[in-house]
Order: structure tokens, then sequence, then C-alpha cells
């Protein structure tokens, strides 16, 4: 079976970027048996810490999207992160909003892979585990790789978001 053309191309852009998991090796592409929606489901199905799941998030920030992985341990402090990034409003943003931006569905978003690079803040909480693990395009999908291949392969800026 082929695979979700989502998932092609965040492999792809992977591949491209060199991008590593924890180990050193290239970072690849896995598919679950079931999808995951929430970082929880996804430590569980990865026998690894709720905390190692980076989840990725987009808001409207000022009506511009901004992409937050962030460790499924805990949530996105909206006013503090919109005061840090000198952001008037930040708000969550609708699933079509989501879609237009990144191509991705809520619940697969991953870091890359998009149309158009976003603006990205990686999660600072990221860098205790020596491997994370992120969405690969749809909701079974997942890649593993560490908090400095994030954010080198997003340019993405660190942030504690907490």
């Amino acid at each position: 079976m082929q695979p979700h053309p989502n998932v092609r191309a965040v492999q792809e852009a992977l591949a491209a970027a060199g991008a590593r998991d924890g180990s050193g090796r290239p970072a690849e592409v896995r598919l679950l048996p079931e999808a995951v929606h929430t970082a929880a489901a996804a430590a569980a199905a990865l026998g690894v810490p709720v905390g190692a799941i980076a989840n990725s998030l987009v808001f409207a920030a000022d009506d511009a999207p901004l992409l937050v992985l962030t460790s499924g341990a805990h949530r996105v402090d909206t006013a503090g992160l919109a005061a840090s990034l000198g952001v008037t409003r930040l708000r969550r943003a609708t699933p079509e909003f989501v879609r237009a931006h990144t191509g991705q569905v809520i619940g697969g978003v991953a870091p890359l892979g998009h149309p158009r690079p976003l603006r990205t803040v990686v999660d600072t909480a990221l860098d205790e585990y020596d491997e994370v693990w992120a969405a690969g395009g749809v909701p079974q999908a997942v890649f593993p790789s560490t908090y400095a291949e994030l954010l080198r392969i997003t340019a993405g800026a660190p942030a504690d978001v907490a």
C-alpha cells in the first residue's frame, strides 16, 4: 500500500533536511497500527513518556499561522507565549485554518512537510529527552527526532511555552 501523500511529503522533507533520530540514524516516518490523536495515546503506542511526544499545535498569531511544538506533558500558556513573542492575539486555530496552512489535519500535523514553512517555536521542555516523537502528516504516522533536530529542521525558535 502506498503511503498517504502527507506521509510522503513529511518523509521527503525529513530526507531533504538530513534529519536524524536520537541515535543519529536518518529519521523515518513510521505508521502505527491505529491513529493516535493525543499525546497520551501516542506515548502509550510507542512506550515512551508522554513528555517525549512533540505535539504540533497550530495557532493564529495575529491571524498568521504559528506552529508550536510542545511537550505532551503540558499545555501551552497562550497569554505568556503571546507576550514573549510580541503577539497581540494568540488563539487555537480552527481545523480549516490548520489544513489551509499545513495541508494536514489536526492530530496528524507534522513539524514539516507543509506547503510553505511556518513560523515555529519549539518547547524547551523537549530538551529533557534524548529522543522525541512527532506526528508524520496523518494521525497514525510518527517519526523520531531530537529537540536539537526539531529546532534545526523547522528553523524554530526555542521557547518556554508552558
